[in-house]
């Protein structure tokens, strides 16, 4: 700062607005949390086995976006590495694909 306590170097950056092209390009996620919201809507409705395949599909949906797509177009899927993402997205999904087998129907 200068002796008159403003800076002339300052840069200021006014704030834009989102405009309607970054919320399309958000489709990978969109799909999931679609997908998402059936399965919850399915479990609410007592179809618990096929819920849980739902969203297991849903979670390997989004494993399967993020490794194909490329950085700009993954969108809020892209939150740490590809292969990080992948890999735990991955895990939860096959995770609860294994425990919806598990769990014995019921009697």
């Amino acid at each position: 700062m200068t002796e008159g306590g403003s800076d002339s170097d300052s840069v200021v950056v006014p704030l834009r607005r989102a405009s309607g092209r970054n919320w399309l390009a958000q489709w990978p996620i969109s799909l999931v949390l679609l997908g998402v919201t059936i399965a919850m809507v399915m479990i609410g409705l007592d179809y618990f086995r096929r819920g849980c395949i739902v969203l297991s599909a849903s979670v390997l949906l989004a494993a399967f976006l993020r490794l194909l797509l490329p950085e700009g177009e993954a969108g809020w899927l892209a939150s740490r590495s590809r292969k990080v993402d992948v890999a735990v997205l991955a895990v939860l999904g096959i995770g609860l694909a294994l425990f919806t087998f598990w769990v014995p129907p019921p009697s």
